[in-house]
């Protein structure tokens, strides 16, 4: 266990001796024993060899025994007892906003209330307000705080995260003394969605970039203050923690902060194998090793060489292979944001987008797009206003006329999101279809067929001459909708057996299909397209969010449609088609 888990533990034990009621003073001193060792700027591990744990400032001897049994043993009875000394779900009260220990004791002891679904039926029925202490007042603040707790205890996706994190990171390189600053964690993993949002820093001083980053407009809360290291809860919900960093330990810390825990794990392993330790601040010699150590001021690239690994980008870092494909040098060169071409799957406002056709275009011009591929909801999507034959023809004339006129330099491709229908037909007839330059398919309705039927309604309709690429296969939306039920590899199979293109759409609230599946599809021969799923000129941009998740799935430039050039994709589109 590393400083921090310790801390964790410690900060916990003294919120539980809170919930007991027990001496305030005992208290404190847990707390003040985690603070110390968060903000301790060498490993608990070498402070313990060498037996100076005593010496830190707020560990005590008695405290000071439970951190060594727990280092060494990973386990700590004290505190294994005294969680189960309290009802298991008391302590997530403590996440309601306004409700600390002391309270939430009080409600135990007079309400026996040990959740928060309990505390909501007791204010909600004026029990809370009888309470001494508490009042009218204060149960309307609970219940204001019960009903964020959706918004305070979910993760976000990944999107709108990072546009919370960017101006922040973007603020602290500018803070005096800053040397380097990062985003570390989830985030920089690119993780569909997030938890919180890690910022590491890299500076001599750090009483006054503390101070900046907890009196900030953006901050809701401040819930850790220390000397290196602050925790705040940012106004959209959000948690999110500063490190301040010495400079030659930056990119040791970048590494085990970025994660993830199962991919440090493997390298501290790998490390201790060829005689040396690795942790946030460094290298450091096993006793009486004779491994040579690299340097210590180094760039993290220059950590996984010296492990004699190839340099993982963080996106792979998952423990999903990638250690033993960098053992042997075999980390492909994943694809990047430049090498896209075009774009498919976009919408105007002839179906449910929220721009004209031209709009569009325009705002593919501006991104200096070769192509891009207009895609409205068929018919049978009437809730986003669906075409019929009548105005998708229409559509395709005006398409055909502005290529012909070539008023833009990025060209246009006539296609179709058609629905799939209940028996695996699509939703117009080929005769129709055939005038289009693509076709993706998609699943709008009939959501709670067995997997079966799914399964067997979406390969008939990949199937169909006429399809080019699924659309978001599975159907989830993040944190709103689970993904219905489908069997993904007989999907998988019947695409690459039909030459049929696999979107990866790009969609913040969908990246679908997911990122674990692709390595090995691609290997098999599955093509993808990374798709915006637009519906107005400013989601166009979403694109970038699908070339995170392709890198996150292994995807290389040659996997992807859309890095072809006009002529290329052109003759792609022909022989799917």
């Amino acid at each position: 266990m590393d400083n921090h888990d310790v801390a964790r533990v410690l900060n916990e034990i003294g919120t539980l001796l809170e919930l007991k009621g027990e001496n305030p003073f005992r208290i404190r001193a847990y707390h003040n024993a985690a603070r110390a060792l968060e903000n301790l700027e060498e490993r608990l591990e070498d402070v313990l060899r060498e037996g100076r744990l005593e010496e830190i400032e707020g560990i005590g001897q008695r405290i000071a025994k439970k951190i060594t049994r727990l280092v060494a043993t990973g386990r700590l009875p004290y505190y294994e007892k005294l969680k189960k000394s309290l009802p298991a779900g008391l302590i997530d009260l403590l996440k309601v906003p306004s409700l600390g220990p002391k309270k939430a004791a009080l409600l135990y002891k007079k309400l026996n209330i040990k959740t928060t679904k309990e505390l909501i039926a007791a204010c909600r029925e004026g029990k809370v307000a009888t309470i001494r202490g508490f009042g009218e007042k204060t149960q309307k603040t609970l219940l204001n705080g019960l009903s964020k707790m959706n918004i305070y205890g979910k993760r976000r996706l990944w999107w709108d995260a990072n546009e919370l994190a960017k101006p922040i990171l973007e603020a602290l390189k500018k803070l005096k003394g800053v040397k380097k600053a990062e985003i570390a964690g989830s985030l920089r993993r690119k993780l569909e969605t997030v938890g919180d949002v890690d910022f590491l820093v890299a500076s001599p001083t750090s009483a006054p970039i503390i101070e900046w980053f907890t009196s900030q407009s953006f901050v809701a809360k401040v819930v850790v203050k220390g000397k290196k290291k602050a925790t705040v809860r940012l106004k959209e919900g959000l948690q999110a923690d500063l490190r301040i960093i010495p400079e030659n330990q930056f990119a040791f810390a970048l590494l085990y902060f970025t994660g993830s825990k199962a991919h440090n794990i493997k390298l501290r392993q790998r490390s201790l194998q060829m005689g040396f330790s690795l942790s946030e601040y460094g290298f450091e010699p096993i006793k009486k090793s004779r491994a040579l150590l690299p340097k210590k001021r180094i760039e993290e690239s220059a950590i996984y060489k010296a492990l004699r690994l190839y340099p993982i980008p963080p996106e792979l870092r998952e423990d999903r292979g990638e250690i033993e494909f960098a053992e042997k040098r075999k980390i492909p060169r994943l694809i990047e944001e430049k090498d896209i071409r075009g774009l498919f799957h976009s919408h105007t406002a002839d179906s449910d987008g929220h721009n004209s056709l031209e709009e569009m275009v325009r705002a593919a011009e501006e991104m200096r797009l070769e192509y891009i591929g207009i895609s409205d909801h068929s018919k049978s999507s009437f809730q986003a206003n669906g075409m019929n034959e009548k105005r998708l023809l229409e559509q395709i004339q005006r398409i055909h006329q502005l290529n012909r006129g070539k008023k833009y330099s990025t060209y246009i491709f006539s296609g179709l999101e058609c629905d799939i229908l209940k028996n695996g037909k699509l939703d117009f007839p080929d005769s129709l279809l055939k005038e289009l330059d693509f076709v993706i398919i998609a699943s709008h309705q009939f959501f709670k067929s067995s997997e079966k039927e799914m399964t067997a309604r979406l390969v008939k309709a990949i199937e169909n001459p006429r399809t080019t690429m699924v659309a978001h296969p599975t159907g989830r939306l993040l944190l709103q909708r689970e993904p219905y039920s489908i069997d993904l590899p007989t999907i998988i199979d019947a695409c690459i057996a039909n030459g049929k293109i696999m979107e990866l759409n790009a969609h913040p609230m969908r990246l679908d299909m997911d990122w674990r599946l692709w390595h090995k599809a691609a290997e098999k021969g599955l093509k993808c397209s990374i798709n915006p799923d637009a519906h107005a000129t400013e989601d166009l941009k979403y694109f970038r969010m699908g070339v995170s998740i392709a890198r996150k799935g292994w995807l290389e430039k040659r996997h992807v449609i859309n890095t072809q050039s006009l002529a290329a994709i052109k003759r792609t589109l022909k022989h799917t088609v």
